[in-house]
């Protein structure tokens, strides 16, 4: 596989975690803990199912309720205390073969001799119509890619998570003007994100408001939205004029965000063989078919889905990725 981006600096890490979740967040603490120069890849805090739930009370030793974002947060913290290194980007690529494989993430590309995939199970299983025809032709999923490409132009980014936001207040650095569309009444999203989006000049954000298409013969001409009525969206945030009935927003990029509930595994490029219903088969430590690969949480096939085994699975990962680096065939165990 021929890749022409230069690994970032040329640092060599010990374990690149693409998804900072419960699973991900999990395995960086055991990683970090092992002395294994870690890096954690994720979109956002509200960017997995963990981030996006209000209340939590049944996580063993964290008293709740504590919304999915805060408990996120701590383990992330906790993480980062025996120094892991988490980033927010979008993990566009990933060449698996090799002692030294590659994540290629926006515009960089990270050596490291572990991956594991956190990634979980927000994909979708559909697309809005219009949407594969002009992928590529205005249709994109990664604003750090392809916002160069619309300078000065109107874009609209559908979505209501922290991938959603970061992207949008990203494009304002090359476009003229960032219509934010948000499928349902409120922002799902980080405090300190929101109130960045809403005192943005260049955004402008319909609330409770789907996408319906995606229009435009060889390229992007205009979004289909339907809003509900301007008594269902939240008070006090900018929305657009019109609030009832379908309408054309004419715009020249269409930057998609929304979530389902398919595991995330188109980065992968066909890389690894995927079982039922798009999941990934593992091992009993999480191994998958290529060495030095491990996967976790609910990418797996006939996962329950919960956080503390998601958890469970990223230690399971982590250990595995620390032996397989050491090169030794039993577990060390820590007792300190």
């Amino acid at each position: 596989m021929d890749f022409s981006l230069e690994a970032k600096e040329q640092v060599l890490y010990d374990v690149v975690i693409i998804g900072g979740g419960p699973g991900g967040a999990s395995a960086a603490l055991y990683t970090a803990r092992a002395d294994l120069k870690t890096l954690v890849i994720d979109k956002g805090l509200t960017a997995g199912a963990l981030g996006i739930t209000t209340k939590i009370s049944n996580y063993p030793g964290v008293p709740g309720p504590i919304s999915g974002e805060e408990l996120v947060k701590i383990m992330r913290e906790q993480a980062e205390s025996f120094g892991a290194e988490f980033m927010t980007d979008k993990v566009v690529g990933a060449s698996l073969d090799g002692d030294v494989k590659m994540v290629f993430a926006g515009p960089n590309t990270y050596n490291t001799k572990t991956i594991i995939l956190a990634t979980g199970s927000m994909g979708r299983t559909g697309s809005t119509p219009g949407e594969e025809k002009l992928l590529g032709r205005g249709v994109s999923y990664c604003a750090t890619c392809d916002a160069a490409f619309f300078r000065e132009q109107d874009v609209a980014v559908i979505g209501n998570n922290d991938e959603a936001l970061e992207e949008a207040l990203f494009l304002t650095k090359f476009v003229a003007k960032v219509y934010l569309i948000v499928p349902t009444p409120d922002l799902k999203a980080s405090e300190n994100l929101v109130t960045e989006v809403e005192e943005n000049p260049k955004i402008e954000i319909s609330l409770a408001t789907r996408l319906k298409e995606i229009i435009g013969e060889d390229q992007v001409s205009g979004i289909r939205i339907h809003p509900r009525t301007r008594s269902e969206l939240a008070t006090g945030v900018r929305v657009h004029p019109r609030t009832q009935g379908e309408y054309v927003l004419p715009v020249t990029g269409a930057f998609v965000y929304l979530q389902g509930g398919k595991p995330i595994t188109d980065y992968l490029m066909e890389q690894l063989e995927l079982g039922k219903d798009g999941c990934l088969e593992m091992g009993k430590n999480m191994e998958t078919a290529v060495p030095g690969v491990y996967a976790i949480g609910d990418l797996l096939c006939d996962h329950i889905k919960q956080a503390v085994l998601a958890s469970a699975d990223g230690v399971l990962a982590a250990i595995a990725a620390d032996k397989y680096i050491n090169k030794r065939g039993k577990t060390r165990t820590d007792w300190k």
